[in-house]
């Protein structure tokens, strides 16, 4: 029984895999700048957000639900509640210390106290993950808004190196596209106050990679995008770092799911990745070594 799971498992994972290697050459369909809602000015995030939703209606509403939005879940064995609104950690101590900080990177704008409306739609932020003109950036102590005046940062510099620029925010609004490698790294690139810092495997090279430094991101490879395996339904990015993975109990699925989309390397490639020739013994230790072991 547990064999004709795997195989079917496989099976998808080939398709998943196809899939992937084609999504970096996808391309909308659909042209903002002729847009008559985003040729105007706007004065904040928010006034952006409520021009996105104006056709894109039940974007906000899904975001709401995902750990980006929150920034926290349900541990699924122990019931703890997990995340970074709730726990304290050795890179970022604790939100609530610095609120205006922290949320530079939350997808949403405004969230300054514990008093953040988490229900309101136009306080998502579309710009930070769609924004396709590289001149988007959050403000570092504005609670998730970006720039709306020139202004230094630390405050009072007088280094024109540190001043940052106001997005023109029409401009970035008529030229949005599909989350990238760099919109991803603006916070992940980033994340416990540096370049590379958090996460020793995730830092600004990652933005423009050559194959030897990623096999799979690399510009002279498979050019993928985080999002090919960190793919969206929904809004709901696969993948959790809030989980322990060392002993996957729930398959090759997100926790909560049973589509075949958990963000593994099992997800694309199967539970038998090896050929089956002379590396089926290889095969039969996927349940017990990792890929990485020697990969």
């Amino acid at each position: 029984m547990v064999s004709g799971v795997v195989s079917a498992l496989n099976e998808a994972g080939k398709v998943v895999a196809s899939d992937a290697m084609t999504q970096a050459s996808a391309r909308s369909t659909a042209d903002h700048s002729k847009f008559e809602v985003l040729q105007k000015p706007f004065a904040s995030g928010p006034e952006v957000t409520k021009a996105c939703l104006s056709c894109h209606t039940e974007a906000s509403k899904q975001l709401h639900q995902t750990k980006h939005w929150t920034w926290e879940m349900l541990h699924p064995d122990t019931g703890q509640v997990l995340g970074k609104k709730t726990i304290i950690n050795s890179f970022c101590g604790s939100i609530t210390s610095n609120y205006a900080r922290c949320t530079s990177c939350h997808i949403g704008y405004g969230w300054k106290d514990a008093n953040f409306d988490f229900s309101s739609e136009e306080n998502v932020d579309c710009l930070v993950c769609h924004d396709t003109t590289g001149t988007y950036k959050k403000f570092p102590t504005d609670a998730g808004h970006p720039a709306y005046v020139d202004k230094p940062f630390p405050p009072k510099s007088t280094d024109p190196k540190k001043v940052w620029k106001a997005p023109d925010l029409s401009e970035v609004a008529q030229h949005v596209g599909s989350a990238t490698r760099k919109t991803c790294g603006v916070c992940h690139f980033y994340g416990g106050g540096g370049d590379g810092v958090k996460h020793g495997d995730l830092d600004s090279s990652m933005t423009d990679p050559k194959r030897s430094l990623d096999v799979h991101m690399g510009t002279d490879g498979l050019n993928f995008a985080c999002t090919a395996c960190h793919n969206a339904e929904g809004h709901d990015i696969k993948g959790s770092r809030y989980t322990t993975t060392a002993k996957d109990t729930h398959g090759i699925d997100v926790i909560g799911r049973d589509d075949g989309s958990r963000a593994s390397c099992e997800s694309c490639h199967g539970s038998t990745p090896h050929p089956r020739t002379v590396n089926n013994k290889i095969n039969d230790h996927t349940d017990k070594v990792a890929c990485q072991t020697c990969h």
